[in-house]
């Protein structure tokens, strides 16, 4: 069985053709301008029309997601899909079973699937993209929480609030390489978009002053966060997913930062990188349409 594999991100769109075994056959990517949520919704269709091959369609999607009933209470960066019941919408258009899961949550249930989480009972996966996910093993079993907002950790308190404006001293606003680019970018006086992670990880390394002071304030941050959650959920490990993991030296200098706070050995990186996404989401379609090739525990 192949099935149409979809991981929606604020910028990008990445598209699969995936076994209900988890092999990748093929990927595609297609930017996506201002979280448009139309511009999304026309590319999935595009790329299942392309591939009718697929009897299936498995979508791994920020936000809060219900991943029984496939409706989105508010979509993350995607505002369109705010209260939106995008499985039903797909199976009205397509007339073929759909599936979709949180994206934080879907790079969880490919490394329980086939990754470093296989054979664990306990483990957290916090992925650093636009803003800060993840997600929650505990006892055995994905954890969704009441509304489905299970593993928000990006609005975790990096620092007491100064201000009746809490979330400017959150994850989200201290933790990601959106913020870590727009603070190099103020202070030497350029637009974001003409400032990178790399460069400034570059500079970093080259001992320039100032990105030295911004990438330690985003590792301390970071620090932070990952003490509160290794004491709160006692996991057997935590793996870091986003872009940011795949920079070589990236894990040796978490890890390093992190022996100050006493939990370098709990921190590891993720195993598919750009695509846990759309085979934890397969993951998932598996698991809710009972595929005879998937893995059903």
């Amino acid at each position: 069985m192949k099935i149409a594999a979809f991981d929606i991100g604020g910028t990008a769109l990445k598209m699969g053709v995936v076994t209900a075994a988890g092999e990748l056959l093929e990927k595609g990517k297609q930017t996506i301008n201002n979280s448009d949520g139309d511009e999304i919704l026309q590319a999935m269709l595009t790329w299942i029309t392309a591939h009718p091959e697929c009897e299936g369609i498995a979508i791994s999607a920020p936000g809060y997601v219900n991943p029984h009933t496939g409706f989105i209470t508010m979509g993350g960066a995607i505002r369109k899909f705010d209260n939106f019941a995008i499985k039903h919408w797909l199976e009205e258009k397509v007339r073929l079973p759909v599936a979709i899961e949180n994206d934080a949550n879907c790079v969880l249930l490919a490394e329980r699937w086939q990754g470093k989480g296989a054979e664990m009972e306990n483990f957290l996966v916090l992925t650093i993209g636009t803003g800060v996910g993840g997600a929650i093993f505990c006892n055995n079993q994905l954890v969704h929480g009441a509304r489905f907002r299970a593993g928000e950790f990006g609005y975790m308190q990096t620092e007491r609030p100064g201000s009746r404006d809490v979330r400017r001293y959150s994850m989200n606003e201290n933790c990601t390489l959106r913020v870590l680019r727009y603070r190099y970018a103020e202070h030497i006086g350029k637009a974001l978009e003409e400032v990178t992670g790399e460069e400034i990880f570059d500079r970093f390394d080259a001992g320039d002053v100032v990105c030295q002071r911004l990438v330690t304030d985003f590792l301390n941050g970071l620090g932070t966060g990952l003490y509160n959650l290794v004491n709160l959920f006692d996991p057997q490990t935590i793996l870091i997913g986003g872009g940011i993991v795949e920079r070589p030296g990236f894990l040796a200098l978490l890890r390093e930062h992190l022996a100050w706070f006493g939990i370098a050995e709990y921190i590891d990186t993720v195993s598919y990188g750009n695509d846990a996404g759309l085979i934890g989401a397969v993951y998932h379609f598996n698991q809710q349409h009972r595929s005879p090739d998937g893995d059903r525990s």
